[in-house]
């Protein structure tokens, strides 16, 4: 995984476990790359890696999608909070 996957991915995690975003409690999917860097957000190659690092997290069962008010929302997955908190604390 490069490492710009990673620091989004950390990000991410680091923020939906602060916002308690775990299981029933979801944001929308497009609220994850509040929070990242604007030249980040702003440029093809950035959108490209945030796209990347949140097919990662799904892949992983980070995230659980939930369809909601014609939006995806996503949540932490809880079976995977050990998991998830450990990649916060490695990379932290």
């Amino acid at each position: 995984m490069d490492k710009e996957v990673i620091i989004v991915i950390w990000h991410i995690l680091s923020k939906l476990n602060r916002m308690g975003k775990i299981g029933g409690a979801h944001t929308e999917i497009i609220n994850l790359q509040k929070g990242l860097p604007m030249h980040f957000r702003s440029s093809k190659q950035g959108k490209k890696i945030i796209q990347k690092a949140i097919k990662e997290m799904i892949d992983r069962e980070y995230l659980l999608q939930k369809p909601s008010t014609g939006e995806i929302h996503v949540s932490l997955n809880p079976r995977k909070l050990n998991e998830i908190k450990e990649f916060i604390e490695k990379y932290k």
